[in-house]
């Protein structure tokens, strides 16, 4: 379960890697293709027609259990499939997809990627908009979006993350607090300071001590106001009244001390939650593997709940990270791993197999969600209750929260080179050493400088 203990900050593609881009051409093979300009811009994947598709395709996942579950679904999808193989290989995607993808050598058919890369290999990728079109009605919006780029899709979206606030509930009762009255931000906060009252040496509220989760974190915070990084064509939007708010709220954390600074599920992490000084952890829904698997002395006395909203009525969730699928267009059965992913996330069998109870997850995958709303009915659990969570319902509260997400924007090429800036600035903030404004101000003229207009 290494995905939701470490995530590890992904490569971004290099200016050389650009050039090289250009060098090399981006040729297809075997599927056909449709739209296109005359400038040479790929084409959409078109699906397979044949009436018993047959070939082979070289799947990337990473290793971990993931690949397990993905690897369990292989049978499934032959008894659909039988004419097509799958090579499942387990890979360290971010250590070899760019060179993979520069040469041309070696291309797998499709492969596992964090949201966050896709808009930076998209060039590299076809575009699904075609195959994905019969389904696009039904996909959670934001997974669409973070997933689009200049038109095109090139994204299969997999998981939905929405963002819970989880809670030590037998350590909030002993001292007294009612989590019931959080609603918003500033009730948190209340809450928080009524705890710290009754344990002084504790500090609540998790704050993310590294750079790329905490910008991650940072947009899962925004996205409940409806705003991200980039507008949708791209533009820098940091400073902004919305980022504002959320940097005060966190600094405010800082400032009186109501917080735990740590790496997520780090051993100081870990150590502060199990003695009880850290209460409060706005967190993606995958924080649910630390109970089950991490915490044992708290594990079954901590809930998860809706986030607190920014203002009366809002929104109670905003995503927090998510992974696709993509198809390289230099794979050579791209559209024979169309169907694959097709089968793991539109077909019931395929994500009855992926979400529900299995060898890897004998209570069902509950570490996020599917991004195809009717395979997120709320009245249909794929996964069981929690027991680590007191038996919770968390698919309830997760396909809940998720409704309420607003809709997202393409996730820019630059965003992993703007943790250099925004990350190590928001950390700085954490120090004290800088104001929300002079964060908001000084990484805005950095990643302008350094990423956008360079591009």
């Amino acid at each position: 379960m290494d995905r939701h203990h470490r995530r590890r900050r992904p490569a971004r593609l290099t200016g050389v890697a650009v050039v090289a881009v250009v060098g090399l051409g981006l040729a297809a093979c075997g599927p056909e293709v449709t739209g296109g300009d005359d400038t040479g811009d790929a084409g959409t994947l078109r699906a397979p027609d044949a009436e018993q598709p047959a070939g082979e395709i070289t799947i990337w996942d990473r290793s971990g259990d993931l690949f397990e579950v993905f690897e369990a679904v292989i049978d499934d999808f032959n008894a659909v499939y039988p004419d097509i193989t799958v090579n499942h290989v387990a890979v360290d995607i971010d250590a070899r997809l760019q060179n993979t993808l520069i040469t041309g050598a070696d291309v797998p058919d499709g492969v596992f990627l964090d949201d966050a890369k896709v808009g930076g290999y998209a060039e590299y990728l076809w575009d699904l908009s075609d195959v994905l079109a019969p389904y696009l009605d039904d996909i959670a919006p934001q997974k669409v979006e973070v997933n689009s780029v200049d038109g095109g899709i090139y994204g299969v979206p997999f998981d939905f993350t929405p963002g819970l606030l989880f809670y030590n509930a037998a350590a909030l009762d002993a001292a007294g607090v009612d989590v019931s009255a959080i609603e918003t931000y500033d009730d948190l906060l209340d809450a928080a300071r009524a705890y710290k009252a009754a344990k002084p040496e504790s500090g609540p509220i998790h704050l993310e001590r590294s750079e790329f989760l905490g910008q991650l974190q940072l947009e899962m915070y925004a996205g409940q106001l409806g705003t991200s990084l980039a507008d949708a064509d791209g533009e820098l939007r940091l400073d902004s009244p919305a980022f504002e708010q959320v940097l005060t709220f966190l600094d405010t954390v800082r400032a009186e001390e109501l917080g735990t600074r740590a790496e997520y599920l780090s051993p100081t992490d870990l150590a502060e939650l199990e003695n009880g000084n850290q209460v409060f952890y706005p967190w993606a829904i995958w924080f649910s593997f630390a109970p089950q698997q991490l915490l044992t002395d708290t594990a079954g006395q901590w809930r998860a709940m809706q986030l607190p909203a920014w203002e009366p009525g809002g929104a109670r969730s905003g995503a927090m990270g998510g992974s696709s699928f993509v198809v390289p267009k230099d794979g050579e059965n791209a559209e024979l791993a169309w169907l694959f992913y097709e089968f793991l996330m539109f077909d019931e069998a395929g994500y009855t197999a992926v979400w529900g109870p299995n060898d890897v997850y004998p209570q069902g995958l509950n570490t996020s969600i599917p991004s195809y709303q009717p395979a997120a009915d709320p009245s249909a659990p794929l996964f069981e209750p929690v027991e680590a969570l007191g038996g919770q319902d968390l698919w309830a509260v997760a396909t809940e929260a998720g409704a309420q997400i607003p809709g997202g924007t393409p996730i820019p090429s630059w965003w992993d080179g703007a943790v250099d800036y925004l990350g190590t600035d928001l950390q700085r903030m954490l120090d004290g050493d800088l104001t929300p404004s002079d964060v908001m101000t000084q990484a805005t003229e950095s990643i302008q400088t350094n990423l956008i207009d360079r591009q």
